[in-house]
This record gives structure tokens, sequence and C-alpha cells, in this order.
């Protein structure tokens, strides 16, 4: 391809960008190249235009991301659910190793997978789709090497719950639950960096399909391993690794079966090349992931230094369950942003980038806003579906108006972030993150839970002014930003790891 085929004129009717950007998106070629950059709006009329122009795509990739989120955070939620019937220490233990161990892993493999974002987003852009399959599988090796590292975590979870306050019989079943969980690290470390490869080209509607066709099957036989065969724990454990390795299975076989074109053209050596700085990009997504997820992580674990710990690690688990429901919305929005950044940064088309998060933003504000007012208006029904302990119910319905604030405030960070890693920022937002959530948030809550005696609702508010301090930064960091000098960086990030497929064209300026 010849750098004139990429050349649109700048100034397009809105109408005739959005039937290009229609085909692009379905197409296995360049998902952005066709598109011309959008001109500058001047006025309402011309904001409400484009916004619906944006909106559309957006929306034909947020939708399925959204859903797909959905479906994989309810296997665990699931299995919490099915936990919480067993019994109350059940519903603790497998709490602590979602939030602990699990959550620990799930940060580390979700960040070091999401390098690919920026990586296959911006090649995907600029039109060099054979690169899309050799960072993949680089990304395959980088992480199963990490599990392996990760799975000594989980053979010793036992002592290091105790270790860090937890009490002896949560430990004890959570360890326990965490051996058996072992698989489920294996498939993290296949299924993100799939995911983000198959993002990068907008095939994210197969990922839905999958996801649903697991949910289903996930339900059913965790009913039938607690409910008739009464397998307590580790038929949950069984049925939750059987689900995600169902996954992962499905969407690689997708991907071998000659799908994606260009992108996936079989295994090379070539994945080999390069590894050293990869992995220094993959840690800093990682990094910058890592903070984010651990942080509400953590405030199961601080409950457990709570009087009646029990009680509170499950009812704040619950809250946490129903947060982490409605941030999939907003992560599957987050997703979609991080696409659509990535490839029109590729595409050399900064102000279509920028106008993307602003669209991406009033969304997904508009969504967490109904979220939360649906809880207010069912909080004396919705606990009854999670625990059978009126002691935990009672809890839960004290803390569901700060769930509700959460959900408002959780709904537009990870928006923010996908734009982050969409430009390519994760090692700037990783200092950020370690600032406003480790070194203001933190101590704020635990000030306010314990010094202060305010319990998990002090512990909850000082950590969101974390979030809520967090988002303000990035939103300054946007706003600052020169969006062509981006664009730029883009080809230089293209170019750099490429590798030896990279110096044989170049498509932009």
């Amino acid at each position: 391809m010849e750098k004139e085929d990429v050349k649109e004129p700048l100034l397009l009717p809105a109408a005739e960008r959005s039937r290009g950007s229609a085909v692009s998106l379905t197409s296995s070629a360049a998902l952005t190249i066709g598109d011309a950059d959008i001109p500058p709006i001047s006025g309402v009329g011309d904001f409400v235009r484009e916004f619906n122009v944006e909106s559309k795509k957006l929306w034909y990739l947020a939708g399925p991301a959204i859903f797909t989120s959905l479906s994989q955070y309810s296997l665990g939620a699931i299995t919490q659910v099915f936990a919480g019937h067993i019994s109350t220490l059940s519903l603790a233990a497998v709490s602590v190793e979602n939030s602990v161990i699990a959550g620990f892993s799930f940060g580390i493999m979700l960040g070091m997978g999401s390098a690919l974002e920026t990586l296959c987003g911006q090649a995907f852009g600029a039109g060099k789709l054979s690169m899309l399959g050799v960072y993949l599988q680089r990304s395959w090796v980088i992480l199963i090497v990490t599990a392996l590292l990760l799975s000594l975590l989980y053979i010793f979870a036992t002592p290091l719950l105790a270790f860090i306050g937890q009490t002896q019989s949560i430990s004890k079943a959570a360890g326990l639950f965490s051996i058996y969980m072992i698989p489920q690290l294996f498939a993290y470390a296949l299924n993100f960096p799939t995911a983000k490869f198959l993002q990068a080209q907008s095939k994210i509607m197969v990922m839905a399909v999958i996801s649903a066709a697991a949910l289903v099957l996930h339900a059913l036989l965790s009913w039938v391993a607690v409910v008739n065969l009464r397998w307590g724990l580790e038929g949950l454990a069984v049925m939750l690794n059987a689900s995600w390795w169902f996954i992962v299975v499905i969407q690689i076989v997708y991907i071998l079966g000659g799908t994606c074109g260009e992108a996936w053209s079989g295994f090379s050596w070539e994945a080999f090349h390069n590894l050293w700085s990869f992995v220094r990009l993959s840690l800093a997504s990682a990094v910058m992931l890592c903070l984010e997820v651990w942080y509400f992580m953590a405030l199961v674990l601080f409950a457990g230094y709570l009087k009646n710990a029990e009680v509170s690690v499950a009812a704040l688990s619950i809250c946490m369950n129903i947060l982490g429901w409605a941030a999939m919305v907003a992560i599957g929005t987050n997703a979609a942003v991080s696409v659509r950044v990535s490839n029109e940064l590729g595409a050399n088309h900064p102000r279509t980038a920028k106008f993307s998060l602003v669209v991406a933003v009033i969304s997904s504000t508009m969504v967490g806003i109904l979220i939360s007012a649906v809880l207010l208006l069912f909080r004396q029904q919705y606990p009854v579906l999670f625990t059978e302990d009126e002691d935990v119910r009672v809890v839960v319905r004290d803390l569901t108006p700060m769930l509700a604030l959460s959900i408002v405030i959780n709904n537009v960070q990870p928006v923010l972030s996908g734009v982050a890693v969409g430009a390519g920022w994760q090692a700037v937002v990783a200092y950020v993150n370690i600032a406003c959530y480790y070194l203001f948030g933190v101590p704020l809550g635990l000030i306010l839970g314990y010094k202060l005696q305010l319990g998990v609702m002090g512990i909850w508010s000082g950590m969101l002014m974390g979030t809520v301090i967090q988002s303000i930064v990035i939103t300054w960091m946007i706003c600052k930003t020169n969006w062509d000098k981006e664009a730029l960086m883009a080809e230089d990030r293209i170019r750099k790891w490429g590798g030896q497929s990279d110096s044989r064209e170049h498509l932009l300026n």
C-alpha cells in the first residue's frame, strides 16, 4: 500500500465519514485508514452531528465489549453467589481469593496483556496487519512465564493470607480454594493477549458470543455442582476453571482457523525477537493497571481487620461484586475507546482520537447514573440474592449509598485510563496512580476507618477520594495533550516495536 492510498480529503461530510466507518469496522483491512480526521468543531450543531457519528462507531465496539466484560466478570460473581449459599465462611473464602490472590494475578496478567492495546491498535490503524500476530505470540510467551512465577502465590496462599492478618479460618479456606484455581491463572495468560488482539481488529462480537456461551454453561454447571451434587468449594473451582478454559480454547481456534486474514499468518520465530523491550512495555502496562485493579480489591483485605471480620468481608465483597458488574460497562467502554484512540492515532487522525474520549466519558457517566438510581431504588431487595445471613444483608443496605456514588465515579475513571492505554501513556499514569491511590487514598481511608472508627464506610470514603483525585489529574493531562504530536509518536512506536517487518514500509508521515 502506498502512502497516497491512505490520504482522504479532511473535510468529508459527517454522513459520508459514518458510512466509511461502517465499512472499515467490518473489514479485515485497516480499521480507520479510509476515514479522514474530523474537521474543527465550531458550534453546538457541529458537536451534536459529530457526537452522533462517533457514538455509532464507539458503541459498535462498546456494546459487544461491555457484554463480553459482563459475561466474563459474572463467571467469578456467580461463583461467589453460590459460595454464599454454602456458608458465610465459604463466601468470605471465595471473596478473599478473588480479591487478594486471583485479584493480584488478574491485575498483573491483564496489565501485561494490555500492552497489546497500544501496539496492536496503533499498528492496525496504520495498516501494519502482519505485526499483530507477532505481537500476540510475544505476549503469550511473556505471560505464560509470568503465570509460572505467580503460581507460587497460589500454592502458598494460606500462610501468606495469615501473615497479612486474615483470620485462621478464612486463610485456610481461601488458601485451599486458591490451589484449586491455578488452572485459571494460565487461562488468564492466554486469554488477555488474545482478547486484545481481537479487540484491535474490532472482532468483539465473536468474543461476546463465546463469553455468553461460557456464562450460560457456568451458571448451569455451578448449580448442578452445588445444589445437586453438593461438591462445595471444590465443585465451584472446577466449574470456574472449566469456563475460563472454554473461552480461551474457542478464541484460539477461531484465530487459527484463518478468520483474521493477514493479522495471523502462523507461528513465527520473530515472536522471540526483541523480547526484553516488549517485556518492559508489558511491565509498564501491568504497573498502571495493577495499581487500579488492586486498589478497590484492597478494601476487602482491610475489612478483614475490622471487628466481626466475616460479616464485614462478606458484606463488602457483595458491594464490590456489584461495583465490579457496574464497572464492566466502563471497562467495555474503556476497551472501545482504547481501540478508537489507538486506531485513530495510528491512522494520523488526532482530532478524532480526542473527540472519541469526549463521547466515551459522556456516555459512560450517563450509564453510571442510571445504574446507581436502579440500585438505590431496590436497596431493600437485592441483598437477598447474595446471602442468607441477615446481619450481612443489613450491612450491605447501609453501604448502598456509598456503592451508588462509587459506581458513578468509577464509570468515568476506566474510560480515562482507556485513553492512556490507547495513547501509550502507561508509565506516566503508573506514577499518577501511585501518588493518588496509595500515597493519598489508602492512608486517608485507613485514618477514617480505624483512627476515626468509621469502619468500612470510612475506609471506602477515603479510597474513593483517591479515585476522584486520579481522575482529575488524568483529565488535566488529556486537556494539555498535543494530539498532533501523539499521532507522530504513534508512528514512531509502530516503527520501533515492529522489528524487522517494520522496515518494509511506512504508511504515515
